[in-house]
């Protein structure tokens, strides 16, 4: 009998997990990582979650904007698009940089038919140009959503480059209809989606494909580098037309580019069917690594049975006791499937630095960016005063958002405690 809990057990948890990961008050939590301010409540309790932007350089003198608007309510009630657009404004200001505070230009955006479309019950996009200003190529867009009538707001900003030669400006992923951005960097295999620019002008680009396993990011306090390769062996490459329905058979990392001598592209990691979620047991072993110790994710990893394996770890660590482990194990793969769906690069989300954070720390309580980099700020703790955590911007010829953590061993007396948190049940989301 006892074999048996120890099987049925990681599943069942993991089955909770899914039911229960839509509720307003997880997206509540990790809508802050996602925004420039806290998330704002604000009347007939609708919540502002976070806010995602691209721009697309229409020519030299135009830049469209998109920005994805995601939403909550209290007893997860959707919110329409009606009570969405009479509630809120959304304005904008354009600076040269984001050192400056001179104006280039601003705007109302009115949120109408013609440029907001309400993608789910809870999630909006809105689309608007902005004009290149005069003797300025590039700008940093600073946009305000703010609730009519209040004072409640919420920002969101974005540098553009109106005149550019990165395929990355020009291009992206469109739903299969061609009408709304992705705004990921992973899609799931043999879903049809469109790689087109914003005339959805006909172009032939160059598709390589890898199949290269990058590793997880390293403890905070690994100041030493490592030594990684910085060549990719090429799987496949094949030819794709832009503004036509495309799709991906296969799992891999595919790079997107006019030809060999471009120094930038697009790239997009193609998934199993259930990412961001984790399912399959050799996933799951994986992400436990960063609160394990090297004996223990080498028996996971050698393990003839893995549910076996992964289950007997979870109870040992909760000294068996069936009831914690279940509510720590929905905890830790519900921060693993978030940790994918929003920091997903051209590997896995769980596997970036930024991904290694929200893991173990949880989502921050602010967020403070600049042109290259991004400080996230837990507030205190039982076991620490206000930590920061700074990631800087490094190029990357894959995606735009590539951060990288500035590593400390000072974040010992404060890591450790956390790891120990999980390895004792004692997180709580």
């Amino acid at each position: 009998m006892q074999k048996i809990k120890y099987i049925v057990l990681l599943m069942s948890v993991l089955s909770m997990a899914a039911m229960a990961q839509d509720s307003p008050k997880e997206k509540s939590k990790r809508g802050k990582k996602n925004t420039t301010a806290a998330t704002v409540e604000i009347a007939d309790e609708i919540t502002i979650l976070g806010i995602k932007s691209k721009f697309l350089a229409k020519d030299s003198t135009l830049a469209t904007v998109f920005m994805q608007i995601d939403v909550s309510k209290s007893n997860s009630l959707p919110v329409g698009w009606k009570e969405f657009t009479t509630k809120f404004t959304l304005n904008y200001v354009l600076y040269p940089d984001f050192a400056s505070r001179e104006r280039l230009g601003y705007g109302n955006v009115a949120l109408s038919e013609q440029n907001t479309y309400q993608l789910s019950s809870r999630r909006f996009m809105v689309r608007f140009e902005i004009k290149r200003p005069q003797n300025h190529a590039n700008g940093v867009l600073l946009s305000e959503l703010a609730e009519i009538g209040t004072t409640k707001k919420i920002l969101n900003d974005l540098a553009i480059r109106f005149k550019t030669n990165k395929i990355s400006d020009e291009f992206t992923f469109f739903e299969k209809t061609g009408r709304i951005p992705t705004m990921q960097n992973f899609i799931n295999v043999n879903d049809t989606l469109r790689l087109q620019n914003i005339n959805q002008t006909p172009q032939q680009l160059l598709v390589m494909r890898y199949r290269h396993n990058f590793e997880a990011a390293a403890s905070p306090m690994s100041t030493n580098p490592r030594v990684a390769s910085r060549t990719l062996s090429v799987d496949s490459t094949f030819f794709i037309n832009t503004a036509q329905p495309l799709a991906f058979a296969e799992e891999g990392l595919y790079y997107m580019t006019r030809d060999t001598s471009d120094a930038y592209g697009i790239g997009l990691v193609v998934t199993n069917k259930r990412y961001p979620k984790f399912t399959r047991p050799a996933e799951l072993i994986r992400p436990v690594m960063y609160m394990s110790q090297n004996q223990e994710i080498s028996e996971l990893t050698n393990a003839q049975d893995a549910k076996k394996a992964l289950d007997r770890y979870w109870l040992g660590l909760m000294n068996g006791n069936q009831d914690l482990a279940r509510r720590t194990i929905s905890v830790f793969y519900h921060r693993v499937e978030e940790a994918n769906r929003l920091f997903t690069t051209y590997k896995e989300g769980w596997k970036t630095d930024k991904g290694m954070i929200f893991i173990v720390m949880g989502p921050p309580d602010r967020v403070q960016r600049s042109k290259d980099r991004e400080v996230w700020v837990y507030a205190q703790r039982a076991n620490f005063s206000e930590i920061n955590f700074t990631f800087n911007r490094r190029p990357n010829q894959f995606v735009e958002d590539h951060y990288e953590l500035q590593r400390y061993v000072e974040y010992q007396p404060i890591w450790y405690p956390m790891v120990e948190a999980w390895r004792t049940g004692a997180v709580r989301e």
